[in-house]
């Protein structure tokens, strides 16, 4: 998994300890979890980097996609 950091106190949550595509946003204000659509790839042991856009570009771990990035 990879935990990021995004404004308004949510956390975009993303792979997983297998290779998952799935993708959650946690909202520490209402202390809730919701789906955001599925990454274009399963990743686990990968990096997420919150971006100056608001994106966030995942890339690299092991998985259906290894070696690709993707922004998010």
């Amino acid at each position: 998994h990879t935990a990021t950091l995004l404004p308004g106190d949510k956390v975009l949550v993303t792979g997983g300890f297998t290779a998952l595509s799935s993708a959650e946003i946690y909202d520490a204000a209402t202390n809730t979890w919701a789906p955001t659509g599925l990454m274009t790839a399963g990743r686990h042991a990968h990096a997420a980097t919150l971006l100056n856009n608001g994106k966030v570009l995942i890339s690299a771990g092991s998985g259906s996609a290894p070696a690709g990035a993707e922004l998010f």
